[in-house]
């Protein structure tokens, strides 16, 4: 499964959430024999996600002896979606029959979900359009208009004399753009920024607000392996799932735009073509950018959500009756932290970040060669670098400082409560404590906080003192529970009888806690948000600096907006071994039997015993070099003639770096095969209607 923001945990996305899981190996062992400074940056280092504005053309004549016209381009681009805000879809016949990711779909499975039913476990298939069900607040987007607006958006940051004054006439701009757009068209339309500012474009999106399931496997077969195998390679997952569009008078819609399926999918060596909407990468972030998220905020996350996972992993073993509410909680937790050791691990590979200077020194001496663009750029590089030694002198007490529901133990969150109410001159309510206070998790959460802690602020930090005297994990997590007077209901209503003042003088080490963190966060936190402010700007000038340099011979960084990535049918080298390019439905098997058939490589009934006509041999999931990242998920993947082959449902682990660089030696996209789909609906669900539906491009 991609990793993604959008379908993380929601109340944990924040600043904190793109964590990381710190590596089992030496990466600096592992590069000792390398010579570094023989290390150069490559072609493709920003990656191969190619925008609708400017298609690659003359590259993809020149890579691969093909040559598409305008028609390819705007029949590819209507025929792909964007699936709500957090995924990529397709239409896949002329009657509006959409594909995207099972995983994609998991929340409206559970919408439509009736009493009685468990469309998770048992799976769904809609024999009849009448059987076909609307999901609620579903939408999907169709990419109709494009408008190059750079100029007029420059021209109102321009006419800004700070910084903030230049954000705000940027933004302001937007809003009048999308406003006139939405009102003269009819549209949902947004502003797309690309190279950090250095082009905008205007977007407008038909939006089809009639979405309805019509099938959908079992949650066991859509995520089979689960977390062990998730983001790895070999796979075996029918991640797939069908919804239909329909039109206002309540009608399958009519589409011009549509991918035609192949049965056959792509061969190795293939060129085939990823149509969908990539989250987030930073690709053209400097060199010191990225030593600041890999020295500061990455080793802050991958504590917080190393911790936030062994809490959940506790807690949900300690009470198994609550594991059916919480577990997809924890899989988003773990998603997140296994996903984004890729993130870190890239970071602190030397050959990696060799490349990164090497294609920023050459970017540098570029701009300096050119008088004009010397004068206008020539200084952002050290401009960044004096601003990022600011956010990371304030970053780790910024975070440890503001206290949030969800990543601080209860006893926190009510100190905090307490000391807000009685600096105010009030006094507290008894509802700061919750009547649900469980102790269990509070403690978990506790033990967790005084390591996190700690690691952000050190030992010898005053605050970290005035919280546990100096001592240091169990002892200062036993500390605080024997010290403070707010671990219960019945303590907490007696600390309260207190004046506000008696409160702000208490000894208890939570609301000593409390105080130093108020007093500090505003003022710290103003500092960071300056500093992020220049940077923005400072961003929008190098990409303006990326653009007059590079012009469209790199794509931009991701803005989950639609693109098309190029790649071919390919496997590739790992553990001392090789990948294959395509996996069969035999593997799976193997899988399932190797297991010992436990979970989560167990199988739902149907896929147990499989009728006798359902072809072991049929390629399942398979690998390319094409360019994705999260946003990716439920992304046709087709070939020149604009058929499917297959859908993207995740990367492998060597991907993740992809975050910041892209290498394509191992970094594969991991696709359900195009062949497996079809041979499982019609040959194993029995699903007659749909298979016809997709051999025929249209309803029977």
């Amino acid at each position: 499964m991609l990793y993604h923001l959008f379908k993380t945990p929601k109340k944990v996305l924040s600043l904190f959430l793109l964590t990381i899981f710190s590596l089992s190996f030496s990466v600096s062992a592992q590069y000792a024999n390398v010579n570094l400074d023989t290390v150069k940056a490559g072609k493709f280092d920003t990656g191969r996600m190619w925008t609708f504005d400017f298609p690659p053309t003359d590259y993809f004549t020149a890579a691969y002896d093909f040559t598409p016209g305008s028609a390819w381009f705007d029949n590819v681009r209507m025929s792909a979606l964007r699936f709500a805000n957090y995924c990529s879809a397709s239409f896949v016949s002329e009657d509006g029959l959409v594909m995207t990711n099972h995983h994609c779909g998991r929340e409206s499975i559970t919408e439509v979900t009736r009493d009685g039913e468990d469309l998770h476990r048992d799976g769904f298939w809609a024999p009849t359009l009448d059987d076909e069900r609307k999901v609620p607040g579903l939408y999907v987007e169709q990419l109709v208009y494009i408008e190059d607006v750079t100029d007029q958006i420059r021209a109102a940051m321009d006419a800004g004399t700070t910084d903030e004054e230049k954000i705000k006439n940027r933004d302001n701009k937007k809003k009048e753009l999308i406003a006139n757009l939405n009102k003269e068209k009819g549209l949902k339309s947004q502003v797309v920024t690309f190279f950090n500012g250095g082009k905008y474009s205007l977007y407008g999106f038909k939006r089809y607000n009639d979405v309805r399931l019509v099938f959908a496997p079992e949650d066991q077969i859509g995520f089979f392996g689960g977390d062990p195998d998730n983001f790895t390679y070999p796979r075996y997952n029918l991640d797939v799932t069908f919804f239909r569009v329909y039109d206002d008078n309540g009608k399958p819609l009519k589409t011009d735009h549509y991918f035609k399926w192949s049965t056959n999918g792509a061969t190795v060596g293939e060129p085939v073509f990823v149509v969908g909407n990539p989250g987030t990468t930073n690709r053209l972030y400097t060199v010191a950018m990225l030593k600041s998220q890999r020295d500061y905020e990455m080793k802050l996350q991958v504590n917080l959500l190393k911790g936030l996972v062994n809490v959940y992993t506790a807690y949900i073993a300690a009470n198994p009756d609550k594991a059916y509410e919480l577990n997809d909680h924890l899989f988003g937790l773990s998603n997140s932290l296994k996903a984004s050791s890729g993130i870190l691990s890239g970071l602190n590979n030397p050959i990696f970040m060799k490349k990164k200077e090497d294609w920023e020194n050459k970017f540098k001496a570029a701009v300096k060669a050119n008088p004009k663009l010397n004068k206008e750029y020539g200084d952002l590089w050290d401009k960044i670098a004096e601003g990022r030694k600011k956010f990371n002198s304030v970053f780790n007490e910024v975070v440890a400082f503001r206290v949030q529901p969800m990543i601080y133990s209860q006893y926190f969150l009510t100190a905090s409560a307490i000391v807000g109410a009685a600096k105010k001159g009030k006094k507290p309510e008894l509802t700061v404590f919750p009547d649900d206070f469980d102790k269990y998790k509070a403690d978990l959460m506790l033990k967790e906080n005084v390591e996190f802690i700690e690691g952000l602020l050190g030992a010898n930090h005053p605050a970290y003192i005035a919280l546990t005297g100096g001592r240091k994990g169990e002892e200062a997590y036993k500390y605080l529970l024997s010290n403070s007077k707010l671990t219960s209901k019945q303590s907490v209503e007696n600390f309260l009888n207190q004046t506000p003042e008696e409160i702000l003088n208490s000894d208890d080490p939570f609301i000593k806690y409390a105080i130093v963190s108020q007093e500090s966060v505003s003022k710290l936190s103003n500092e960071l948000k300056a500093v992020q402010t220049e940077e923005s700007v400072y961003l929008d000038q190098l990409g303006r600096a990326v653009f007059e340099v590079y012009g469209t011979s790199i794509p931009p960084d991701a803005t989950f907006s639609l693109r098309i990535s190029d790649g071919v049918v390919k496997g590739y080298d790992y553990n001392g071994t090789t990948a294959p390019a395509f996996t069969t439905f035999y593997g799976l098997y193997d899988r399932f039997y190797s297991h010992e058939k436990k979970f989560p490589w167990d199988l739902p009934q149907k896929w147990v015993n499989p009728p006798a006509d359902f072809e072991l041999q049929v390629p399942v999931n398979f690998v390319s070099t094409n360019d994705i990242i999260g946003g990716n998920s439920g992304s046709p993947v087709i070939n020149r003639n604009a058929e499917i082959v297959g859908l993207a449902f995740d990367g492998n682990i060597e991907s993740l770096p992809g975050e910041f660089i892209f290498d394509e030696t191992a970094n594969r996209t991991v696709s359900v095969h195009s062949w497996g789909i079809y041979e499982a609906i019609k040959d194993l669900y029995k699903a007659t209607r749909l298979a016809n539906e997709l051999k025929n491009h249209k309803l029977d």
